[in-house]
């Protein structure tokens, strides 16, 4: 083993986030027809509304990361997408940009201010926080669903096999669809 990596906790949790997100879609994907957008009991009255959400969080707080200025513009968006497969393709970008970040970033990144621009003010945080406060709503959010499933004809699917050595034998689809290996998830 190698020596301490401030870094590698945000490359595990975006991976994790990324594999999370492929599993969860493609329980998603096999709804029967009206499901996906069926009224429940959630912060969010459906998977897809709760799906569009963290989608467009997502675009906020990774564009606010990156540098950008997008602001409160990523929710003009929000639950513009008719079917699942336009939300999962999108959801695969905004996945695929916060693992590049998280793969790009150093030590002195994670202590970086981000400029996160609200209303009528710039919302200063620290790198590390943003990033800590975005995975928790990413879980937070995915944890919804997962229980929205459990009233549906899908049986929720395990989210938490991503993270550990161990949980290998659990993720190889999810590793093959974004063309990841176990040393690319374990480094």
């Amino acid at each position: 083993m190698s020596g301490f990596d401030p870094i590698r906790v945000f490359r595990k949790l975006a991976y994790n986030n990324a594999l999370a997100n492929i599993r969860l879609h493609r329980a998603c994907a096999a709804l029967q027809p009206g499901e996906f957008e069926a009224e429940r009991v959630s912060f969010f009255p459906s998977i897809k509304s709760t799906l569009s959400h963290i989608l467009t969080v997502d675009w906020f707080y990774v564009d606010a990361l990156e540098g950008g200025t997008l602001g409160l513009k990523a929710f003009d968006v929000e639950e513009s997408f008719d079917t699942l497969d336009a939300l999962s393709a999108e959801q695969g970008k905004i996945d695929r940009r916060l693992v590049a970040l998280c793969e790009h970033l150093n030590p002195e990144g994670l202590v970086r201010v981000v400029d996160l621009h609200r209303d009528n003010r710039i919302q200063r945080e620290r790198a590390e926080d943003v990033l800590s406060h975005l995975f928790q709503h990413q879980t937070h959010h995915r944890g919804q669903v997962h229980a929205m499933l459990a009233g549906s004809s899908v049986a929720p699917p395990q989210l938490d096999e991503f993270i550990v050595a161990d949980d290998a034998r659990f993720r190889g689809e999810e590793l093959a669809a974004l063309n990841w290996d176990e040393t690319t998830l374990m480094r």
